[in-house]
């Protein structure tokens, strides 16, 4: 049985972004799509309820926003199997869940109790640190649409760990199903104990960890597939900075997290927990298993 892609909707804007375009993701591969709001709405409301459907205001609400969020979906892919689930539980832990069968979860940036001025909301940063399947956060324009793949151009960062990448492999697949390059990057840094102001020095440490850089790309290319084009970058600089700067002329940027079993902090590393505040365009981050 093919796993759906599973999008965490609340009604927000941020939501409905998500919504087309995991639409259009479930459509090209062939899945179904579920569509899931969560909320404690029993434990604020208690037994208040709706004089006309007997079910509390927030669950009408919740059906209504998953109704609504549904006949988009399907007006924007018609033949899409769009499923539905309304879940009285905290989003974060409902979404995580959720991912242990899905082949990808899809969020928007913020919700609706999400502040105008922050990057990213809480659900999306938590559920991004523990979800068990690659989770998609929409970034990109901030109207209605979902930004659509007109760069033909995926980019991935290579971590510290290159060989047998998650997110490299995912990088293949996702260029090879959208017919795009990959652009496979991996950013470099002088440690900052060592000096570049003597003219000795100047020149060796660099071509040093630039080799490095270098030799870890090829690491994480060793199992390029023949029919995907991939652009090897190596770049001097902050990694963060290094990947939002791809971003702007991207149509989906990917890093790994690693997931550490036992562990039940947020396992999202700087990196990742950059990009996803302010790349411009969508960003993927995929579980790295220990």
């Amino acid at each position: 049985m093919d796993l759906p892609i599973v999008v965490g909707v609340d009604g927000s804007e941020p939501s409905l972004r998500a919504v087309d375009w995991a639409a259009d993701e479930a459509a090209v591969r062939g899945l179904p799509l579920r569509l899931v709001y969560a909320s404690l709405w029993e434990r604020y409301e208690g037994t208040s309820l709706s004089e006309d459907l007997a079910k509390p205001d927030e669950q009408v609400r919740a059906e209504d926003i998953v109704d609504n969020a549904a006949r988009r979906a399907r007006r924007r892919q018609p033949e899409l199997d769009v499923r539905v689930k309304v879940l009285a539980e905290e989003p974060e832990y409902a979404l995580v869940r959720e991912s242990r069968d899905a082949s990808m979860l899809v969020t928007g940036t913020r919700g609706r109790s999400g502040l105008a001025e922050a990057l990213l909301g809480s659900v999306s940063l938590i559920v991004a640190g523990h979800a068990q399947c690659p989770m998609i956060v929409v970034r990109g324009d901030h109207d209605n649409r979902a930004r659509t793949g007109t760069h033909g151009r995926v980019v991935v960062g290579v971590g510290a760990k290159p060989a047998g990448s998650a997110a490299v492999r995912f990088a293949f697949e996702e260029a090879r199903r959208r017919g795009t390059a990959v652009d496979v990057v991996r950013a470099w840094r002088w440690p900052a104990h060592e000096s570049t102001d003597h003219p000795l020095m100047s020149g060796e440490p660099a071509r040093l960890h630039e080799q490095q850089a270098v030799e870890a790309l090829e690491t994480a290319l060793q199992d390029v597939p023949a029919d995907v084009v991939a652009h090897r970058h190596v770049v001097e600089g902050p990694t963060r900075a290094v990947l939002v700067d791809a971003s702007r002329d991207a149509d989906l940027l990917i890093v790994g997290a690693r997931r550490r079993p036992g562990h039940y902090g947020l396992q999202l590393g700087r990196v990742a927990h950059g990009v996803l505040h302010h790349s411009t365009c969508p960003v993927a981050v995929v579980p790295e298993h220990a």
